[in-house]
């Protein structure tokens, strides 16, 4: 009888969990579907679209795209600042803009560059000049936490 009274318990605790997790998924569902239907409608011309991806202990810059393109066929990239300083540093605040998009005017130079704390080699993109479009953009990540600067995952946009 003591088992059913601690199963029954557990389950009560439990079902209303349940429902905020499946409404939490359908608001996340119901942003991304937004965002790409957003993307598809973006106006194509002669800039990229950026989200800043800021990690404490790596150097890449963050995700460059060609506008109408979907965020898992951006490139994480380095960012080369001697024609225009990164939003964040030109305002000393390393970071600040973390997940903040942006349409970034430059061009990628076609070298590589490497990044010693990620032992990775990434694309250089020549920034020229930048808006900011966004301060709190729907998620491009499955992985929670992927945002997070202090934990050292490279997440991928899908």
């Amino acid at each position: 009888m003591q088992i059913r009274s601690i199963l029954a318990l557990a389950l009560a605790l439990f079902l209303p969990l349940t429902g905020c997790v499946t409404q939490e998924m359908k608001q996340k569902k119901a942003a991304r579907v937004v965002m790409e239907d957003t993307i598809r409608q973006e106006e194509r011309g002669n800039y990229f679209v950026g989200r800043r991806y800021y990690k404490r202990d790596y150097k890449f810059w963050g995700f460059v795209r060609k506008p109408g393109e979907q965020w898992n066929t951006a490139k994480l990239v380095m960012l080369n600042e001697q024609g225009k300083f990164a939003p964040d540093r030109e305002l000393g605040k390393l970071g600040s803009d973390n997940n903040s998009e942006y349409k970034l005017y430059g061009e990628f130079s076609g070298q590589t560059v490497y990044e010693p704390a990620s032992n990775g080699f990434y694309p250089e993109f020549m920034l020229k000049a930048y808006e900011l479009r966004n301060v709190a953009p729907a998620s491009i990540f499955k992985e929670p936490g992927a945002t997070d600067p202090a934990r050292r995952i490279i997440a991928t946009p899908y």
